[in-house]
């Protein structure tokens, strides 16, 4: 029997409490994932009012939505070092502060360079979260459940989208005439700040953190309150065994990448950072309100039209979470990239052959949201669950980081191209440039993303290495 099967099963026996402490602890983590998702999704709905406000043109535009992405990047990279020096708990709640800090900066700033700056901190906060809490959720989690508790974190992003898209129409819409509106906007998001950064006091470190600092009484007692009793010991062995001989070895380092199956995870963990991001998701989360005036709708009507996506991505969110208990990664994946990119192909069409209106506009919408069930409802809690879950180890916080700053550093591509873009070429030759890219991942999905489902962080380690390549069942 499988120890996926004896945990998963072990656990919906007995051990209630345990489950409720893994659920308080991982609500808790994920408002990280809340504010990542409100602080990038507030910009579709603060950018129309800012442009007169800070005098903004295209280039400024893209400049101050891709910002806090160029600074997710470095966060990013440095914020799985820093969790695998100094904890997952404690830097989720050093991010708390950052975040806090980087929305004062935001609301307050009074021109384009403190605007960018304060972006930049805040991003740096957006980009450690999305290393840090998905890691720290992967390592908390039994291995029947990891897919479900990971991404809860995907659900907690949209969920900030959405709030952010919901109270921007609310705003826009009831106070749109007044001055400065976009700072209300955007000082929203210290409120779940605070709340992270009072919450992680009473959670647990990652058991498996500190397994690899030599702290397995810790380890073990952190295991204890998570699952029944003889699952616990029986996962604290397994954790235990990996973290000695992890330890016996030099500190990771990127000349790791000489080893082939640990260089073939790292192509695997990059591939699967450019390709979520190459479906041209953020162009909507960042620019759905201007995507709508330009196919027909005025501002206000842009604005709570795209509340719209916003729905539509926490509804595929909880079918993510649903399917990733049913049927594999792979799969899901492939699926989702083949809607994606069928999306983009037919708004381009639409954009071309429709004249600009409200038909066209109703008609972009519908697709955007088509694209959005794709990406949120697939693409993403995949592409999140297994960047968290492939990495040995020693390398998890380090491997991680890397990929998921190349995730940003895409992601910022895509977010400061879009506008210059879509004033260069127009709005539907601006999204076959994405089908073409949408292609391309496809092809890289089918070729080298492996199967991860149901089995322990220790078996994917094991199984790698046994395997020197993928695991593909």
């Amino acid at each position: 029997m499988s120890s996926t099967t004896r945990h998963g099963t072990a656990a919906g026996a007995d051990g209630a409490t345990q489950r409720r402490y893994l659920r308080r602890a991982t609500w808790v983590a994920t408002l990280g994932g809340l504010l990542f998702g409100f602080d990038t999704g507030v910009i579709n709905g603060a950018l129309p009012f800012m442009v007169d406000d800070l005098r903004l043109t295209a280039f400024t535009e893209g400049l101050v939505a891709s910002s806090l992405v160029f600074g997710a990047a470095f966060g990013a990279l440095a914020g799985g070092r820093l969790a695998d020096a100094y904890g997952r708990k404690k830097m989720i709640i050093v991010l708390a502060i950052v975040f806090l800090v980087g929305t004062l900066g935001t609301a307050l700033a009074p021109d384009v360079t403190v605007m960018v700056v304060s972006r930049l901190v805040l991003g740096l906060a957006v980009g450690g979260a999305s290393v840090m809490v998905p890691i720290f959720l992967a390592e908390l989690s039994p291995a029947g459940r990891r897919g479900q508790v990971v991404t809860r974190n995907e659900l907690m992003i949209v969920t900030g989208q959405l709030l952010a898209f919901s109270t921007s129409a609310f705003l826009g819409n009831v106070f749109g005439d007044s001055h400065g509106i976009w700072r209300w906007m955007l000082v929203l998001a210290t409120l779940p700040a605070i709340g992270l950064w009072i919450g992680m006091h009473f959670v647990p470190e990652s058991p498996r953190w500190l397994a690899g600092q030599g702290a397995f009484g810790g380890a073990l007692g952190v295991l204890q309150r998570l699952r029944p009793p003889a699952v616990a010991r029986q996962e604290y062995e397994e954790v235990r065994s990996m973290a000695i001989e992890d330890r016996e070895r030099d500190e990771a380092g990127f000349r790791d990448l000489r080893v082939p199956w640990l260089r073939r995870i790292v192509v695997v963990g990059l591939g699967l950072a450019v390709i979520q991001q190459i479906t041209g998701v953020n162009s909507i989360m960042y620019y759905g309100t201007q995507i709508l005036v330009v196919a027909g709708f005025g501002t206000q009507a842009a604005l709570t039209a795209n509340i719209a996506n916003g729905v539509i991505s926490v509804g595929a969110t909880f079918v993510g979470i649903w399917l990733l208990g049913k049927v594999g990664r792979r799969p899901m994946l492939l699926v989702g990239q083949m809607g994606t990119t069928s999306a983009l192909l037919t708004i381009g069409i639409v954009s071309l052959l429709v004249p600009e209106g409200t038909v066209r506009g109703f008609l972009v919408l519908s697709l955007t949201v088509t694209f959005l069930a794709f990406q949120q409802g697939a693409i993403s809690p995949v592409t999140w669950l297994m960047l968290s879950e492939i990495f040995p180890m020693r390398l998890r916080g380090l491997g991680m980081g890397a990929a998921v700053f190349v995730l940003w550093m895409v992601n910022f591509a895509v977010s400061l191209s879009f506008p210059i873009l879509m004033e260069a070429i127009g709005i539907s030759s601006t999204f076959f440039v994405f089908v073409v890219l949408g292609i391309a991942a496809i092809v890289f999905a089918r070729r080298y993303i492996p199967e991860t489902r149901g089995r322990s962080l220790e078996e994917l380690e094991q199984e790698f290495k046994s395997a020197t390549g993928t695991p593909r069942r």
